[in-house]
């Protein structure tokens, strides 16, 4: 028998999770665990709904630091415009997670935790540096996003843990990102190929710090220093295009399948790479 709760605290949830027999499962936005439990896929023993937790959804800015509630709906991410002028690839990001009518629940935590290599927010999350506030009976840590999937369908969380909200840290002058993504069809598909990248840039143009993140194309998102050492120092030119395009094809490890061959995601990603780079560079020499 499925058993459902829906705590008022992040305490009462945690001692919940600690105290659970068998398999438990946390609902956050629920567009993904919902599917799989409609289908069969998973079978839980209880469902733990962290939605009704005060501030567990929503969005607060202090100083340039945005604190993102892990049940935030990406319709709402969306529509934070300060957030969209701060991190305008994170926002774009969230938002290429299901349709209209999904965004009204989709959630960061509930796209990272469902640890699919495909994920949209997780490479533009991890670009940004983006870490994740973990509550559980060992009390609270903080810690980078990169850190949360270890492969398709597993996370480092503990049985009796689970995210509370996402930090982005301030930006510096001359910064921005971007992400971009390939699928087969206009929309309403998950990544073939997909790159998340944040730069910040000189008075003059100069690249001084960059992250490079690719997403389907190894069994997690994966950060790719050099990638992102093909852009430091230089200018957006077409020798640093070539050389990023090279690390990043360097850097896949693509399964086949019917979506995509090894040889394909692999040439798509030094493209997607390079795209990104673009708009990201773009943004960032318009910025204050």
């Amino acid at each position: 028998m499925l058993n459902y709760i829906a705590p008022s605290t992040v305490e009462e949830a945690v001692r919940i999770l600690a105290g659970a027999s068998g398999l438990a499962k946390v609902l956050s936005g629920g567009t993904d665990l919902l599917v799989q439990l409609r289908s069969g896929r998973i079978k839980p023993d209880l469902i733990v709904d962290i939605k009704k937790i005060p501030g567990i959804s929503g969005i607060r800015e202090q100083g340039g630091v945005f604190a993102i509630g892990a049940a935030t709906p990406g319709a709402v991410i969306g529509e934070c415009e300060a957030l969209r002028q701060a991190w305008p690839g994170v926002v774009e990001a969230a938002n290429l997670i299901g349709s209209t009518q999904v965004q009204g629940r989709a959630s960061l935590a509930g796209n990272l935790c469902n640890a699919s290599p495909a994920a949209d927010s997780v490479p533009a999350l991890i670009a940004a540096r983006a870490t994740c506030v973990v509550a559980g009976a060992n009390g609270r840590r903080e810690v980078p996003v990169e850190s949360i999937a270890t492969g398709p369908g597993r996370t480092s969380l503990r049985a009796d843990e689970f995210i509370v909200e996402f930090h982005l840290p301030k930006r510096p002058p001359h910064s921005a990102d971007a992400y971009l993504r390939f699928i087969p069809r206009t929309e309403m598909d998950i990544a073939v190929v997909g790159a998340g990248i944040s730069v910040t840039l000189d008075s003059g143009g100069a690249c001084t710090d960059a992250r490079v993140v690719l997403g389907a194309v190894a069994p997690t998102a994966i950060l790719v220093p050099e990638a992102a050492a093909a852009l430091v120092g230089r200018m957006l030119d077409e020798t640093a295009l070539a050389a990023l395009d090279q690390a990043a094809r360097r850097a896949c490890k693509p399964i086949d399948d019917k979506r995509g061959t090894i040889e394909f995601r692999t040439k798509v990603a030094g493209v997607i790479a390079r795209r990104a780079a673009v708009i990201a560079y773009k943004r960032a020499r318009e910025r204050r």
